[in-house]
């Protein structure tokens, strides 16, 4: 009986510690880590990717238990596509960057989640943090008074100018034009044309394709508001196109190119302006700032940039990319995604985003780093997007934006080609808008 009973204890002991041995192993294996899947909108294998995979492998250096894979999805449209194919396929990304002007379809959709239960969460850190993004980019991450998302890769629309050629034909290569008038007497005088009167250089350049055009479109709407009354409403639901300051606005588009002939006949494209500027063919374009990195590296002669030209007032359209974080992923998912955005979203790593890229840091305190005040002193015209931002206004924003955006787009390129007068195309626009944001009114 005693051996019996010796027996059992032996076995009780080895059991025992059998379950110590296991449980200290479970222990000493690494804790699981949390995949959090990232939508960013650029083609693979272009530079951008070099610069979204440091900034992964920075986060991740600082925090091993998340991993972030981001996924390079192609253009923006690409990417809200792809966002809607894996929210069916409930394979959804955790966070993406999408566009500010969809934040309207983001929040009526249920694609993204309101943000500020997170940012209420970080207290008196959460608010500062907030309060430090610029007005003229926090203002359209808005919906129904909600956070909906971050700013992050930012641009507004500059001018471009070749001051060698300003030079060429007597301009002061300092003063770049400040209104639409000077716009029109700089590009008659920057004309250049061969003995057979084809055109070696274009006076001035702006983009016209869809896609494109609506984003100038604002800025020169905004200028030649009687009140500063935007494209749409701040509430996404009304579109304001047939006004006659628009209208006007969109003559003035025609006329450069058929009146004054100081501007490419036809749908100018937005990717041809770059190349076409740096190749000499156009003094003058009216772009990103996204672009400034490509153009101070690759321009042969002297350039500025300047605020796009006013007419009744100043006016810009602000774009660009915000983070946003995918409705329905589990709590602790949404936590690790914040955490990834705010530390992006720091001023010094928004400055140096800004130095490699060209777009425009959307954080005040970037802006008293000292990357910043050295960038400025090296390369003096990259002041110039930070300065125009009081004056700038979201681009047409609206519910089911990609749509209002191709109604405007082809109206104004009704009239570029002729088929309809700047004020019937405006018209048309307004009607066709209407028809689409009904439901919402």
């Amino acid at each position: 009986m005693f051996k019996k009973i010796t027996l059992i204890i032996l076995l009780v002991c080895v059991a025992a510690l059998s379950t110590v041995g296991a449980a200290g192993s479970t222990e000493a294996k690494p804790a699981e880590k949390m995949e959090l899947t990232f939508f960013y909108p650029v083609q693979v294998g272009g530079p951008l990717t070099a610069l979204i995979d440091k900034l992964c492998a920075d986060f991740m250096a600082e925090n091993p238990d998340i991993v972030i894979k981001p996924v390079y999805t192609g253009n923006y449209d690409d990417t809200v596509a792809k966002i809607q194919t894996a929210i069916q396929g409930k394979n959804p990304p955790d966070f993406f960057i999408n566009l500010a002007t969809q934040r309207f379809s983001m929040a009526s959709s249920g694609t993204a989640i309101p943000l500020d239960d997170l940012i209420k969460a970080d207290g008196a850190a959460g608010k500062a943090y907030i309060d430090d993004f610029l007005d003229g980019f926090m203002e359209d991450s808005y919906v129904d008074g909600k956070i909906y998302s971050i700013p992050f890769q930012r641009s507004t629309m500059v001018v471009f100018y070749n001051k060698d050629a300003f030079a060429e034909v007597g301009l002061d290569p300092e003063k770049p034009p400040k209104s639409w008038k000077e716009l029109v007497e700089y590009s008659r005088k920057l004309v250049k044309k061969d003995a057979a009167g084809n055109y070696e250089r274009y006076g001035v350049g702006i983009a016209l394709n869809s896609g494109s055009a609506q984003w100038a479109f604002t800025g020169f709407a905004l200028q030649n508001s009687v009140d500063g009354k935007n494209l749409a409403s701040e509430d996404g639901k009304k579109a304001y196109f047939d006004t006659p300051e628009n209208a006007e606005a969109l003559q003035l588009w025609v006329d450069l190119q058929n009146k004054y002939d100081v501007m490419q006949k036809g749908i100018v494209q937005w990717t041809d302006l770059p190349g076409q500027f740096l190749a000499g063919k156009v003094a003058m374009i009216y772009h990103t700032t996204g672009n400034l990195t490509n153009i101070s590296k690759n321009a042969s002669f002297k350039f500025g940039t300047a605020f796009m030209p006013g007419n009744k007032r100043m006016g810009a359209p602000t774009g660009g990319g915000n983070f946003y974080i995918t409705a329905g992923i589990a709590p602790e998912r949404q936590q690790a995604a914040w955490k990834f955005i705010k530390f992006v979203t720091s001023a010094e790593r928004l400055a140096q985003w800004n130095l490699d890229t060209g777009y425009v840091a959307p954080r005040t305190s970037s802006f008293q780093t000292q990357l910043i005040k050295d960038y400025w002193a090296r390369l003096p015209q990259a002041k110039v997007a930070f300065e125009q931002i009081p004056y700038a206004k979201p681009e047409l924003t609206t519910y089911e934006a990609s749509r209002m955006w191709r109604i405007l787009n082809d109206n104004i390129q009704s009239a570029i080609t002729g088929e309809a007068t700047p004020a019937q195309a405006m018209k048309n626009a307004q009607a066709q808008a209407d028809e689409v944001l009904k439901r919402y009114q």
